[in-house]
């Protein structure tokens, strides 16, 4: 489980990389990372990357640059897998556009990564920009890292808004939404009915308010909790649902059997639904999503339940494959973009450092030009790196790939795009079809259990 925070940094850059560089806080400094640039110069090079961007046009920027903190769940993690987390996420949300430093501290109880970035990017020299959710998307790219790594999270439904403090608070059963949670939870299984709810919550201590959204405050709390801001499984809606025994319709894609049509099977529900007494206002929606998947099914010439789940199968298959083509193409992204940076970089400070060799005063030379040679020998030294005894790429060639790969990205980009609203909109029809076709899937699981069984 990770929770992060994220503030702006409009002045002092040294001293906040300096402080996350603490040798005593990183184990000596294993664990750093940085990204499009030095460690130890970052902020020089965050400097020069924001002056080459107002020499281009763009408005000098207030907040120099971001800072994020990633935190870790007491004793769930190693250091090494935080910092491997840390870097998968920075470079997840900066897209390889921003130069970052990367730190994980191991001197509190529980193991946490800063991540400070630079407000401008090296690429296309644009400020970053901020927003409302902001906080939000990052927290939800850092919980599927750690889902992916193993780590637990804070599920996003049942548990939304809720930081560190409270989760840990909730841990410990101190937390009123937890303690609020618990007790729907274990009365939702005895009452009777919803008003026999609310009694049973009012013995429990609790004071209800009614309106658009129920809240409740238990004795000794401030202020009224909505029951919806404890998670989906919690509005009054869902309430009366569970009391009553019913469960949400989700949508799922299942194994089934073969032999059934859809077109007529479906038309066929429709006129059984169209004759029964049902309510007129759930009969006419019943009816119009009936309509809506028949057609989505003629269209795309779906007739057979096989088609249908073949369709699935292949839109998520497909989405799953452009995820991972679109992880290696930003990969070698990556490698190309800050290799494109440090030879420009490179070439352009290249004759004020050939002058300082020169010179015979070279303290004198080197104090007015004191950034400009500080980000030369970082580049300098990150080339060398790159190297590897081999001969770098010309800039053309770079750039070129580059280009291509920005293509092929944003290409990707667009396809995953219509495939993830192809996938809502088949999942959908295929959660109708289960829903319309129930009765006539009922009976053929059950000729295909006897047939299992002879």
């Amino acid at each position: 489980m990770a929770v992060t925070k994220i503030k702006a940094i409009r002045g002092t850059l040294s001293k906040a990389i300096a402080y996350i560089l603490n040798p005593e806080k990183t184990d000596e400094k294993l664990l750093v990372s940085s990204y499009g640039c030095a460690s130890e110069t970052a902020a020089r090079e965050f400097e020069w990357t924001r002056k080459i961007a107002e020499q281009k046009g763009m408005t000098p920027v207030r907040i120099i640059a971001r800072h994020v903190i990633q935190s870790f769940e007491i004793g769930e993690v190693t250091p090494e897998l935080a910092h491997e987390i840390g870097k998968q996420f920075a470079d997840e949300i900066l897209e390889g556009k921003y130069e970052y430093v990367l730190t994980t501290h191991i001197d509190k109880d529980h193991v946490h990564n800063h991540l400070i970035f630079n407000a401008v990017d090296f690429v296309d020299y644009h400020a970053y920009k901020s927003y409302k959710r902001i906080y939000y998307d990052m927290r939800e790219v850092s919980d599927r890292l750690c889902k992916e790594n193993g780590l637990s999270v804070i599920p996003p439904s049942q548990n939304k808004g809720m930081g560190y403090k409270e989760y840990t608070e909730a841990k410990r059963g101190t937390s009123w939404k937890q303690k609020l949670k618990q007790t729907i939870d274990r009365l939702v299984i005895t009452a009777k009915d919803y008003d026999d709810f609310l009694r049973l919550m009012q013995e429990a201590g609790y004071e209800i308010k009614t309106g658009k959204y129920i809240s409740f405050r238990a004795e000794g709390q401030e202020r009224f909790t909505r029951s919806k801001t404890i998670g989906e499984n919690y509005t009054e809606e869902r309430i009366k649902e569970r009391i009553a025994g019913r469960t949400p319709r989700k949508s799922q894609r299942q194994t089934t059997p073969k032999g059934i049509s859809l077109i007529g099977d479906i038309q066929e529900r429709i006129r059984l639904i169209d004759s029964k007494g049902y309510e007129h206002k759930a009969k006419l929606t019943i009816l119009k999503e009936a309509a809506r998947t028949l057609n989505y099914l003629t269209d795309n010439n779906l007739l057979q339940y096989t088609d249908l789940e073949k369709k699935v199968e292949d839109v998520h298959s497909s989405y799953d494959r452009t995820g991972k083509e679109l992880k290696v193409v930003e990969a070698r992204l990556r490698e190309v973009q800050p290799l494109i940076k440090n030879i420009s970089t490179y070439q352009k400070l290249k004759p004020v450092y050939d002058a300082y060799s020169k010179t015979k005063n070279k303290p004198s030379f080197r104090a007015a030009h004191e950034a400009e040679l500080v980000v030369f020998e970082a580049a300098k030294s990150t080339l060398l790196a790159m190297q590897d005894g081999e001969k770098l790429p010309s800039m053309k060639s770079l750039q070129a790939e580059q280009q291509r790969l920005l293509e092929e990205q944003q290409r990707l980009y667009d396809e995953r795009a219509r495939l993830k609203k192809e996938a809502k909109v088949i999942d959908t029809m295929k959660a109708n079809v289960d829903d319309f076709l129930s009765p006539t899937l009922s009976q053929e699981h059950e000729k295909a259990k006897s047939s299992e069984l002879e």
